[in-house]
């Protein structure tokens, strides 16, 4: 049975979707002042239809994960993730905050809702610290699927990034591990999940699995990877689901997964995760992703067959 989905302008600074009587997402447009926490747009609170939280913000171990966001950990020496840089394994992580950059809302293109489907496009300008616009990035965010009986939703997540570096230099995109720090790849749309997801269940198309086997897996040998939890302050489970759009496998640099469920639970659609790739000047890339947001425990067979019955 399918859940009627609303969407409502919030105070101008965000969009708030609603699945029946439960708020299930705000995206936030205009976003916290701070600018060592690399402003930009986010997804929080993120909910399940049965309204049980399942996204983190500002935790205190990273007060710059907000939610489901886009990223870019390592940009021609810039971080557009937020925080503390990694400046390589002499150095480690330091405070660096003229490192730190921007993502601005410029404009929506369209915010249009039906029962089915809610879709949120919209136009952001990637800004370097200083002030140096280096990228053009046209988003979609669009909500849908809400299905009542298995109690769940999908977002889908698009994005068509340019690059319009006044200097004429390319765009070089990586990550930690790139800059020599193992295994931790992490960059492109990021999930932090709730305190409670901690330690929560992997799940992958072949099964269960723990986050550090599956840390790094190439998104050719995985479309997808799970994460379940029990929450604390209710009975109850949530799932969600992180899957490539079919294009993706022609993309512009090939992706890996980041997942962690300790000791934080998180997951990243790594698109630079062991090595660097460059966009040109004038050139541009694209990604798209999908999110489901589940209530109950799902299995990786359950979670396997509902990706395979939602088309793109």
């Amino acid at each position: 049975m399918t859940a009627r989905l609303t969407t409502v302008h919030t105070l101008g600074d965000r969009v708030t979707v609603a699945a029946g009587e439960t708020e299930i997402l705000s995206y936030v447009y205009r976003p916290d002042p701070d600018p060592y926490e690399a402003r930009k747009p986010y997804i929080h609170p993120l909910r399940t239809l049965a309204g049980n939280l399942v996204s983190g913000y500002r935790p205190n171990d990273h007060r710059w994960h907000k939610g489901l966001q886009m990223t870019a950990s390592h940009l021609s020496g810039q971080n557009f993730w937020g925080g503390v840089c990694y400046l390589g394994p002499e150095q480690g992580y330091q405070r660096v905050p003229e490192r730190v950059g921007s993502m601005r809302h410029d404009d929506f293109t369209a915010v249009e809702a039906s029962d089915e489907r809610v879709t949120l496009d919209s136009d952001l300008t990637w800004v370097a610290n200083g002030g140096a616009e280096w990228a053009r990035e046209r988003r979609g965010v669009t909500v849908h699927s809400a299905d009542a009986d298995s109690g769940s939703y999908a977002i889908d997540w698009s994005i068509h990034l340019t690059n319009i570096r006044a200097d004429g230099e390319p765009l070089r995109f990586g990550s930690p591990t790139t800059a020599g720090r193992e295994m931790a790849g992490y960059t492109g749309l990021q999930w932090r999940g709730a305190r409670d997801f901690t330690g929560g269940q992997v799940l992958t198309p072949a099964g269960p699995a723990t986050d550090q086997e599956t840390m790094g897996t190439a998104a050719a040998d995985a479309n997808w990877v799970g994460f379940t939890a029990e929450h604390d302050d209710v009975d109850a489970h949530s799932t969600l689901l992180f899957e490539h759009a079919p294009e993706n496998a022609e993309a512009i640099h090939a992706s890996h997964w980041f997942v962690r469920s300790q000791p934080i639970p998180s997951v990243a659609f790594s698109w630079a995760f062991f090595e660097e790739f460059e966009l040109p000047p004038g050139e541009s890339f694209a990604y798209r992703y999908r999110v489901v947001v589940a209530d109950g425990a799902w299995d990786h067979e359950r979670a396997a067959a509902h990706l395979k019955g939602l088309p793109w």
